[in-house]
């Protein structure tokens, strides 16, 4: 079993399907370009279902909303193994951005970030998973999610699995 996947399984994480906005065939899980590979932003769910909605300081705890960052690092974490196939490929967590969906004057956002940077260093150790991380309160979030992450890791070499099966978008003809 691979280094990661091992690692994955002694923490009792078994990953979801990697998210997918079917709506929108141009936008795909993941994009590895050069030696990095830039997921999509994801929202705190598993398979589409969402342990917490709402805004956090308000219907949504601090530490719920620590949990659904958590789901977040997973995603991420679904989406690479989706594109690249191996998630031993990944080198670093290199950048993790936190979008946090809190009440007016939230001030707490960098608590609820350390729910995916915590997993994502659990996952690859303290050197690994060190990354640049921002933590910004927002005023709203698509479906009320209370957070929402972007993640950036250092990969290695190798052939990316094609993410899904899309026919390139094309631009209908003016009539």
């Amino acid at each position: 079993m691979a280094r990661i996947e091992a690692r994955l399984k002694k923490l009792g994480i078994t990953l979801p399907n990697a998210p997918v906005v079917k709506a929108n065939p141009a936008l795909v899980p993941g994009v590895a370009t050069g030696n990095l590979l830039f997921c999509q932003g994801t929202l705190g769910h598993t398979n589409g279902n969402f342990p917490y909605l709402g805004k956090v300081g308000g219907k949504v705890s601090v530490e719920e909303a620590y949990q659904s960052a958590r789901l977040c690092a997973i995603n991420h974490l679904a989406q690479a193994k989706t594109v690249l196939g191996d998630l031993d490929r990944i080198v670093r967590v290199v950048q993790l951005v936190v979008y946090v969906n809190g009440v007016p004057g939230f001030e707490k956002a960098p608590y609820v970030s350390n729910g995916a940077s915590d997993l994502l260093v659990e996952v690859f150790g303290a050197e690994k998973g060190a990354m640049a991380r921002a933590s910004l309160s927002v005023s709203d979030l698509i479906y009320t999610a209370p957070v929402e992450t972007i993640c950036i890791f250092e990969i290695r070499p190798g052939k990316s699995k094609r993410a899904i099966k899309n026919d390139k978008p094309t631009a209908k003809k003016k009539a």
